[in-house]
């Protein structure tokens, strides 16, 4: 893809991305804002990736706007229908951990995969909420996170708690959540651990390393400390809930490691607590080291 054809592809993709859940989740808004709604997504996409193969599963179940890092933000349904059919990898994945807007209209989930039964690492989806009631997902990629001592399929998913606060209006939202990643970004490219410290909710979750997802403030801080201690962070899309409670965002990395320049993406969920918004989720996904 030409760099001229990619920042199209992403301006058009933030465009997309934050508006339209002003325009289809105003239906919904009596829907009882459930989690085991996107848990139960979850398990029908994992369903249909035994059932119908990879390329299949994913295009059924993938939003128009969804994307996917490949390694620069891409259409899913491009990608995917892009790939050959057939193939016969097992692909196989189960929700621990989740979470839904009061509106009911955006939510997440995660939780560790393996290919060919052998454990590999864990993924994480934002999902949203479509015209018709159902749900499709606009973002999965995961880090390489340890998934050994996971809980097994079918364990109880655990949920982070609702929003305390909302904007009332997804456009209100996303323009606090914006200051928000300014003020990250600002601070991240002196001191990132301190900077995530600052905003993380009390519950957060920061993923990114091969270690296991942490469990605990110290173990975050840990997860924090495998992290380049200052890095440059760039928005390029998002979208939030027509509560204006919950917001997902996403955008370019930079850092250097042993003088040489890195990069890649992140991806985070923020909540409307009491004490504003705050950091519930957030994942560093390096892009491969570019070939000289």
């Amino acid at each position: 893809m030409k760099p001229s054809d990619a920042a199209a592809l992403v301006a058009g993709l933030a465009a997309a991305l934050v508006l339209p859940s002003a325009a289809w989740a105003a239906p919904h808004m009596a829907s009882k804002a459930d989690p085991a709604q996107v848990v139960a997504a979850e398990r029908a996409f994992a369903a249909d990736g035994l059932a119908l193969g990879v390329k299949q599963s994913f295009l059924k179940h993938s939003a128009p706007t969804g994307i996917v890092f490949n390694p620069e933000p891409q259409l899913a349904q491009a990608v995917y229908g892009a790939a050959p059919d057939g193939g016969t990898t097992k692909l196989v994945w189960w929700p621990l951990w989740a979470g839904i807007a009061r509106s009911g209209d955006l939510g997440f989930t995660t939780g560790p995969f393996s290919v060919n039964d052998a454990p590999r690492a864990w993924y994480f989806t934002v999902w949203a909420r479509q015209p018709d009631g159902g749900w499709k997902w606009l973002f999965d990629g995961g880090p390489p996170s340890d998934p050994t001592g996971a809980a097994p399929q079918d364990s109880p998913v655990t949920y982070a708690r609702a929003a305390a606060r909302a904007a009332g209006a997804p456009a209100k939202a996303m323009e606090q959540v914006s200051h928000a990643e300014s003020a990250l970004a600002a601070g991240a490219a002196k001191d990132l651990k301190g900077a995530y410290l600052a905003v993380l909710a009390d519950d957060a979750r920061v993923v990114g390393s091969k270690a296991r997802p942490p469990a605990s403030r110290a173990e975050i801080e840990t997860e924090l400390a495998t992290r380049p201690t200052a890095v440059s962070f760039s928005p390029l899309g998002g979208q939030a809930s027509s509560a204006g409670d919950l917001a997902w965002t996403y955008g370019a990395a930079k850092w250097t490691t042993d003088g040489q320049e890195r990069r890649g993406h992140y991806v985070r969920i923020w909540r409307n607590d009491a004490a504003g918004w705050r950091l519930l989720f957030d994942e560093l996904l390096p892009s491969p080291p570019q070939k000289s």
